[in-house]
Order: C-alpha cells, then structure tokens, then sequence
C-alpha cells in the first residue's frame, strides 16, 4: 500500500497507462513505468520526478475527464512532485512550515532583511542610504565584502547541505527500492545532456502544451534562460569569488571584465526566463494545474526574478542615490531565496536530475539483459 492519498491515485493511473500504452514515445515517464508491473511509493516519486509536465499526454489521452477513467497524469504527478519535496526535506520539521506558507515566508524574509540592512547602513553613516557614491569600492563602502560573507555564507552554507541531504533522501528511496545499477559515468552522462537539453520538455517533438491543446515551445526557452541564465550568474559569483581570495583582486570589476560580463548576461537571460514562466504560469489550461503546487513555485520564479532585476538594478545604478536601497533590497532577496531553496520549487532541479540518472541507469540494465538474452 502507498502512503499518500496523491500516491495511490498516481498508481491507479499509471496502471492503466502501462496496459493502454498509447503515449509510450511522448516523454521519459511511459518507458521508465513500461520497464515495471508493481511499484512502491519511490517509484511514484521517481515517476513524478521524471514528468517534465509538458501536458503532452492529457491532450492525447482517450480516458482523460470526463471518462470515467479520469486519466490527468500531469496533474496528479505535479502533486506528488510537491510532496515529494517535503517527502524527502531535512530537516523534515522545517517542510511543511514552508509548503504551507512558501510565498509569504519568502517575501516577509526578503522584506525584513532589506529593511535591517537598510537601517544598518544609516545607522553606521547617516544620510548614506540616498547619496551617491562614486568611491573606488562602490557598494563595498557601504557594506564591506566581509560583512556580506558573515551574514550570508552560514544560511547558504545551511542551504546547500539541506539541499544535499535531501538529494541523498530522494535517491535513497527512488533508487534503492529496485537496485538499479548500471555503468555510472555512461548514465551520469546521459543525463546531463538530457537535463541540459531539456530532452522531455518537446511533447514526444509536437510541443509543450500550457494554454490550450495547441502544442508550443515557449516555455521550454524561458526554462533555457532561467536556467542558463542562472548558471551564468553562479558562475559570476564563483569567478568574483576566485578573483578575490586568489589574487586579490577586489570587487568592484569593469564592465568589461569576467564577473560583470557573466553577471550581466545571466541576470537579463534569468530576469527574462523567469517573467516568461510566471506568465505562463497564469496562463495555464486550468485542467493542468494542482493548485496546491502554486504557491512555493511562485516564490521560487518571484525570488529568482526579482534577485536578476534588482542586480541589475544595481549594477546599471550603481554610483546613484539608489544605489543604497537597490543593495539592501538586493541582498534581502537574495537572503530569502536561499531560505526557501531546500523547500520549494528549485529542487526539482536536483530530483528531476537524480530521476534522469535512474532511467539512464535502468535503460543501460535492460538493453545488457536483451542483448545477453
């Protein structure tokens, strides 16, 4: 017996979809549930995982409402993907304080820490919030490297382990519950350039579907730029990062050099991925969406939105008078989006990945046993 209600439901479905077979070659979920006749609650979280919720196969489904099948796979796997993210949280305590509230929690953080930071920097030098600075070290005179270090190094030091934590939870339960084995670097591979292609956001090639049963690819390119845009501002951060403890080179940087030239990019690609994918959020067939996914997926885009926009924000006004508002709204957001990364939306990333290498994994097994066959 499975545990949740959503669970169960997704296993009725999925049974009917392993006998129809109808979809097989729209996305990965059919021939990894095609590869089994039995499942446990992992597989369900693995199957979840893996969908890419294109909408493909409920526009295709001849048992999708109103048949009496009620066949809607992409909504009933959306809720348990959101399960899935408390399922597997550590510490599991903290999970349903943000499932429940995810959208407020973020948005109170980021307002609360911008207006601390904000009253910080008058309080050390009054009048210094709404005045110009053209100083050598730019933001950096109102708040030294050192002290951002000290204030947000533990909580996204915190972040990453509890995203790690939850990461080894997941692939606990989606992995060992078959003892999938296989060749690790061929499967690790496969996955990358499925995940990084985006393989199984196509509609099986027709498209992803969002407002109605016209296939289209708009929302795999604002996936791309969120994406691509955010690993682009990572890589800013990490390359700022090596400049300044390896050479010593401080921030901050010419427009021109590799830090503001990453940064700058990734901020327009994420700002942009982002807005795109809330709107097609609003937009979505009704039908489509588990609405008790909405509000932690909200405010993982809002979050992620507003750290491009207000970072380049203040890499176009830096040396104005918003430059010290701009800062602490900055670094609120920040501050709030890496409190909300292990608990929300932005660890599908991890798990959809995790999913992908179990699949590679199980296609490696079952294409050795047919050939040994």
């Amino acid at each position: 017996m499975l545990g949740t209600d959503l669970q169960q439901e997704a296993e009725r479905q999925i049974v009917i979809c392993n006998a129809c077979r109808y979809c097989e070659g729209i996305c990965a979920v059919f021939p990894a549930l095609q590869m089994q006749r039995s499942f446990v609650a992992g597989d369900i979280d693995y199957f979840a995982n893996l969908c890419h919720d294109c909408g493909a196969c409920y526009h295709d489904c001849q048992f999708s409402p109103p048949h009496e099948f009620a066949i809607n796979l992409p909504k009933t796997l959306a809720g348990v993907r959101q399960e899935s993210y408390g399922r597997y949280a550590w510490p599991a305590a903290l999970a349903p304080v943000f499932a429940k509230n995810g959208l407020v929690i973020a948005v109170v953080a980021a307002l609360s820490v911008t207006a601390f930071l904000a009253g910080m920097i008058m309080w050390n030098a009054p009048g210094a919030l709404f005045s110009a600075h053209t100083a050598p070290e730019g933001f950096y005179a109102l708040m030294s490297h050192n002290a951002m270090v000290g204030l947000f190094g533990p909580v996204f030091l915190f972040s990453i382990f509890a995203m790690l934590m939850g990461l080894r939870n997941f692939w606990r339960d989606a992995n060992a519950v078959r003892s999938v084995s296989g060749e690790a670097p061929a499967s690790l591979w496969q996955a990358v350039k499925d995940a990084g292609s985006l393989r199984y956001l196509d509609g099986g090639g027709a498209g992803c579907f969002n407002e109605d049963d016209k296939p289209e690819d708009k929302r795999r390119l604002y996936h791309h730029l969120t994406f691509y845009g955010f690993l682009l501002c990572f890589a800013a951060t990490s390359v700022g990062t090596i400049y300044h403890y390896g050479f010593g080179r401080m921030a901050p940087y010419a427009w021109w050099d590799l830090p503001q030239m990453l940064g700058t990019v990734g901020g327009f690609m994420l700002a942009a991925g982002t807005g795109g994918l809330m709107a097609a959020k609003k937009r979505r067939l009704p039908d489509l969406v588990d609405e008790g996914t909405k509000g932690m997926a909200m405010a993982f885009l809002l979050m992620l939105h507003l750290t491009a926009v207000t970072g380049l924000g203040l890499h176009i006004l830096g040396g104005t008078p918003a430059m010290g508002l701009l800062l602490a709204l900055h670094l609120g957001v920040v501050f709030a989006l890496f409190l909300t990364m292990p608990y929300g939306k932005f660890v599908h990333g991890l798990y959809r990945f995790a999913a992908l290498v179990r699949l590679a994994m199980a296609k490696r097994v079952g294409l050795k046993t047919k050939v040994a066959a």
